[in-house]
């Protein structure tokens, strides 16, 4: 049996919530550099110079969405940061919901 995803936005401060939708979508929008398919969910490329706002943004998206899996690389001499988010069958639909993605 699957436990369904679902995002408790309740669990991020309500003071932070604004920001924290309007960091998704500068990220999404503007900053993203690629974003690829995996088996069990997307990973994400950004300039290095997005360290502090990446993450800030894993910080409260790991509060609200417990069942994924969120994983940083930090390439050296200042590469691209890569961010994997990974969880259960369904991960990759329900994260491209969450970050407004267009489906593929």
């Amino acid at each position: 049996m699957s436990v369904p995803f679902a995002c408790d936005m309740t669990a991020i401060p309500a003071e932070q919530r604004g920001a924290h939708h309007a960091l998704i979508r500068r990220l999404m929008t503007q900053s993203v550099e690629d974003i690829s398919e995996l088996q069990d969910g997307l990973a994400f490329r950004f300039p290095a110079i997005e360290y502090d706002a990446v993450t800030e943004f894993v910080g409260r998206e790991r509060l609200c969405c417990p069942l994924l899996t969120f994983a940083l690389e930090v390439s050296s001499h200042r590469g691209p940061l890569r961010l994997r988010i990974t969880g259960a069958y369904g991960a990759k639909d329900f994260i491209r919901a969450e970050l407004q993605l267009p489906r593929r």
